[in-house]
């Protein structure tokens, strides 16, 4: 059952990320819908849940109050903002954009004589790719710390990791295209994605709808098997480049 609520208080995505946080720890919600828009939370529920039982979910004497909707009729531009309604490609167009641009360049400057340098186009990939992405973070660092200790195993234990996490992808970015110890550089990624790697496991295989982080706060793409993808495709890169590291 899927019922509306207006939550009073919600001022930014960092709002939007915490209230969906809190409602998405209790066990009978399987979704939780939060905008900023409106201040509307749509939660998707095994069973009828209370207002005083929601309130209690995302706490009391925080700024935040939830009140139920007895009608929920969202807007022509909210329905356009859903995931949802659009095609694969909309929903995806931004990391997909950014894939196409870090490949572009890494072939350019991975190609001397006619063929390509698999080392040098797999430090130049990955580089851009931390570098991109930690900026994205970076520009709402408090709204991807929240979106991500929605599922990410170490940042629901211990929010400052998200903190943490942006500022390593740029140290990380920096490292490859500085080519600083490639050992060092390549060890810490495979276990930083691979740690990151099983939070998007558990949360697409319980096929729970939570705004991915990859982009931080920036834009709303949804978790799914595009998030697996991206964080195996740097492992797989990291393990190879070990692996002639040491061949």
């Amino acid at each position: 059952m899927t019922h509306s609520y207006t939550v009073s208080g919600i001022t930014c995505d960092g709002c939007v990320a915490k209230v969906k946080h809190k409602l998405l720890q209790h066990p009978d919600i399987t979704n939780a819908d939060v905008t900023l828009q409106g201040q509307k939370a749509v939660v998707t529920m095994t069973r009828h849940l209370s207002v005083d039982e929601l309130q209690d979910t995302i706490g009391r004497g925080t700024k935040y109050v939830i009140r139920e909707d007895h009608v929920h009729m969202p807007s022509a531009a909210q329905a356009g903002n859903d995931p949802e309604s659009r095609s694969w490609f909309e929903t995806y167009k931004p990391i997909l954009l950014i894939f196409a641009f870090i490949t572009v360049i890494s072939l350019i400057t991975s190609s001397h004589g006619g063929s390509i340098h698999s080392m040098m186009f797999m430090n130049t990939f990955m580089g851009g790719f931390f570098l991109v992405f930690s900026f994205f973070k970076l520009l709402n660092l408090d709204g991807f710390a929240d979106s991500y200790a929605m599922y990410d195993v170490v940042a629901r234990r211990f929010r400052a990791w998200g903190y943490i996490y942006a500022f390593i992808e740029l140290a990380l970015g920096l490292a490859y295209v500085t080519g600083f110890n490639p050992l060092v550089t390549n060890a810490v990624t495979f276990v930083v994605m691979s740690i990151s790697l099983v939070g998007v496991l558990q949360t697409v295989l319980n096929k729970k709808k939570i705004r991915c982080a990859c982009l931080g706060a920036v834009f709303n793409l949804p978790m799914s098997t595009v998030t697996i993808v991206e964080d195996s495709l740097m492992i797989a890169m990291s393990a190879m480049t070990l692996i002639m590291i040491y061949t």
